[in-house]
């Protein structure tokens, strides 16, 4: 019989930055309903094809829910089958967790998306409504619009006028985009958390431009009645060297101001060595750059996705992660946002001349059967969806102090 754990005890474990895996196995649509802050989704009929690179070491303590569907006993048994030899069962499944009084967090990527909101919150983050952002660009104002998401969700829709810079490139790029200093930057995404992140990165970093965020992305764009562009295939521009080597300058600062660790290749080997820590190592350039060469056992994660979907890369809590990227500005960046998150992150320098071409890790993508439709993905999304999500993005800093157990802070 499959031992259990208490919600008490995995509580415990989260607050003392211990390592769990906290895994949801119902598909995402139904994970997307409620789920603790720090629990990960993996869906039961994913287990043999994701968990050996999700949840890399052994012994790692995983505990499973299922929200009564009745899979986690026989997804603790493929567990165990597979070598894993500390997994228990959450003690009142889902329904335990609530009845201890503690939070359930809806929608996906759900503490990364808190966490932008606590960024805003305490930093004040300034930011443009969509109106205002319209009138400067029917103005033909000095401006630059940067969208910070993925290429392929920038070409599926956004702002007239905007380049695809993904969030981790920004500090890298914003002087070959923005290189008069008046030149006002605006991030965007298509919500909230990208574009708070991107802004802040920015400042962070000291570029000496005035930054706003796009307030509330497409999201708000659609909201405001806006039409946007589709299909657009802007993207940002190579880099000089110059401004490669200042941009690492200020990468560097803000990561030395969050704690974040530099190593070489030697201390990585030894961290490595340690069976008893979790070890992530991950590329945070661009999927491009990293096909073309990448250091052996590091996976592809270009550093904005990284800060979005954290959960989905590193659902081990407590584990180290280690940051690559042969130009560094990207690497110093994400990684000062997972110190924020509560992680231990180690920026790798140096190794690059040690790369492999293949891409052996990578998963193949999940069946669209049972996945959650973000209310700010695509064209075709009712009002109600996208304000319903605003509202809900807007109550997290309160959530994030009722829950307890984030352990985040702001630089």
């Amino acid at each position: 019989m499959t031992a259990t754990v208490s919600p008490a005890e995995v509580r415990a474990a989260l607050l003392t930055r211990g390592e769990i895996a906290l895994i949801d196995l119902r598909d995402e649509a139904a994970f997307a309903t409620g789920h603790p802050l720090f629990a990960a989704q993996l869906p039961f009929d994913r287990i043999e094809i994701e968990v050996d690179q999700r949840i890399p070491r052994l012994t790692t303590p995983i505990v499973l829910y299922d929200g009564s569907t009745g899979t986690a006993v026989s997804a603790a048994t493929k567990l165990a089958d597979l070598g894993y030899d500390d997994v228990r069962l959450l003690e009142g499944d889902l329904a335990g967790w609530r009845d201890a009084g503690y939070e359930l967090f809806e929608d996906v990527n759900s503490y990364s998306k808190a966490f932008g909101e606590l960024v805003e919150h305490r930093r004040g983050t300034p930011s443009l409504p969509a109106p205002e952002v319209k009138a400067l660009i029917e103005d033909a104002a000095d401006i630059a619009i940067l969208d910070a998401r993925r290429f392929d969700e920038f070409n599926t829709m956004s702002l007239p006028g905007g380049i695809s810079v993904p969030g981790a490139e920004l500090v890298l790029r914003a002087r070959a985009i923005a290189p008069d200093p008046e030149t006002t930057i605006i991030v965007n995404c298509a919500g909230r958390t990208r574009s708070i992140i991107g802004a802040q990165s920015l400042i962070n970093a000291g570029i000496p431009n005035p930054v706003r965020a796009l307030r509330n992305g497409t999201i708000g764009w659609t909201l405001a009645g806006q039409k946007l562009a589709h299909g657009r295939a802007e993207r940002f521009p190579e880099v000089l060297r110059e401004d490669a080597i200042e941009a690492r300058d200020r990468a560097r600062n803000v990561a030395y101001r969050a704690g974040v660790k530099q190593i070489d290749t030697a201390t990585l080997a030894g961290i490595a060595r340690e069976e008893g820590r979790t070890l992530y190592r991950f590329d945070v350039r661009t999927p491009e750059e990293y096909a073309g060469g990448h250091l052996p056992g590091f996976l592809s994660a270009p550093g904005g996705q990284l800060v979005q979907e954290t959960d989905h890369f590193a659902p081990v809590r407590g584990a180290r992660i280690v940051l690559a990227d042969d130009l560094d500005v990207r690497a110093d960046m994400t990684a000062s946002w997972l110190a924020q998150m509560g992680w231990e992150v180690y920026v790798l320098t140096g190794g690059f001349d040690m790369v492999e071409s293949d891409n052996p890790h990578a998963l193949p993508p999940r069946p669209a059967a049972g996945r959650y439709r973000r209310p700010y993905e695509g064209t075709d999304n009712p009002a109600a969806a996208m304000q319903a999500y605003l509202d809900w993005e807007y109550g997290l800093v309160d959530q994030l102090a009722r829950d307890g157990t984030h352990g985040f802070f702001v630089i």
